[in-house]
């Protein structure tokens, strides 16, 4: 049996841990993984580009679990009442193939990238950061506050997004949230002025220089979520060009993050490295530093071995054959009429139809 945890299964299990719980407890799953980054197989996401957004696959494996991640990216969608980014994710076993987990992964791949975002900025921001501006307001916008605010004590959001509607949803979102202060801007300039940390989440598909380095203090670091497939960037090159810049997987991030403005030659640091000691996450208190994210699979990985765990502590999910089960497992035709018992038998026309195309015959 496979275990189906749905958008509800995931709430449930935030609410359980609290979402301070529920960050640092995937944080730790995410940081864990990445210390261990030789063990995996890793491999760029595949994906499948039209004119209105990307469909990509996300395959990762250590020696015992594999995982997928099935996920979209249409800026679009709003418009027609559909999110930008939908997904959805399986955890199998390696030895055996079987799928352990099927899960939604929409609510969790906004948790898991803030999660990521967090810490890769514990080990890039300068120490007692405290204001962050936050520009783009959209589905991903308060999972970054929260994570910001509570992995890394973050106490000053300055918002701005072009659709003052988002903005407003995000403000309404985080107003009860103990020793936060969301302060709306009325641009991007006013809200990175100063700015310990900048976050840009936005999501046109475009080329854009969303963040110049007139708008960044020294010292600043910048984590830039938006970027995150060809032809789509937000920092200007002579941001990348005067920072240390950090990835998550150089073949990828080459290809989908804002580092594709720049030559093969420009030079970046993966960010297992850093948290290993490998290399630093910064050289200077005044240098800015750029965390390059695009999403890796292997934060998927992670988010779902912590869902996994979490819904066995706390009892949720639905037990779902999803592969059938077998007496003998060389009979899988056996399985149609296995299946057709209970129910009610299909009239004399159905039935012919049924048994001439199991024979791959024309019904006349």
């Amino acid at each position: 049996m496979t275990l189906l945890l749905t958008p509800r299964d995931v709430a449930l299990i935030v609410q359980a841990q609290g979402m301070a719980g529920a960050l640092r407890r995937l944080s730790r799953q995410i940081e864990t993984d990445f210390r261990r980054w030789p063990a995996f197989d890793k491999s760029a996401r595949v994906a499948s580009h039209s004119r209105d957004g990307v469909i990509e696959l996300m395959p990762i494996a250590d020696g015992s679990l594999y995982s997928f991640k099935y996920v979209n990216g249409h800026p679009g969608n709003t418009r027609i009442g559909l999110s930008t980014v939908m997904a959805f994710g399986v955890l199998a076993d390696v030895a055996t193939g079987a799928p352990l987990l099927l899960s939604e992964l929409t609510l969790t791949t906004a948790l898991r990238t803030a999660a990521t975002s967090a810490l890769a900025a514990r080990v890039m921001a300068r120490p007692g950061s405290r204001t962050m501006a936050l520009i783009g307001n959209g589905a991903q916008a308060e999972f970054q506050a929260l994570a910001f605010h509570h992995l890394l004590g973050i106490h000053e959001i300055r918002l701005f997004d072009i659709d003052p509607g988002a903005t407003a949803k995000l403000q309404r979102n985080l107003q009860h949230v103990p020793g936060l202060v969301p302060q709306v801007c009325a641009s991007a300039a006013e809200a990175t002025r100063g700015a310990d940390i900048v976050t840009t989440a936005t999501a046109d598909k475009s080329h854009a220089a969303i963040l110049t380095p007139a708008m960044l203090a020294p010292g600043a670091h910048v984590n830039a979520v938006g970027g995150d497939c060809p032809g789509k960037t937000e920092l200007h090159p002579a941001v990348l060009q005067a920072a240390h810049v950090v990835v998550e997987y150089e073949p990828q991030t080459r290809v989908e993050g804002d580092i594709q403005q720049m030559p093969p030659s420009f030079p970046v640091t993966e960010l297992w490295r850093v948290l290993l000691g490998q290399a630093p996450g910064r050289g200077r208190d005044d240098q800015w530093t750029v965390f390059d994210s695009v999403g890796f699979a292997l934060e998927d990985f992670s988010a779902l071995r912590w869902l996994r765990d979490s819904a066995q502590e706390l009892k949720l999910g639905t037990a779902t054959e999803l592969i059938p089960a077998m007496s003998d497992p060389k009979d899988l035709f056996g399985q149609i009429a296995l299946h057709a018992h209970g129910h009610a038998a299909p009239d004399a026309l159905a039935r012919t139809a049924a048994n001439d195309a199991l024979h791959g015959r024309e019904s006349a």
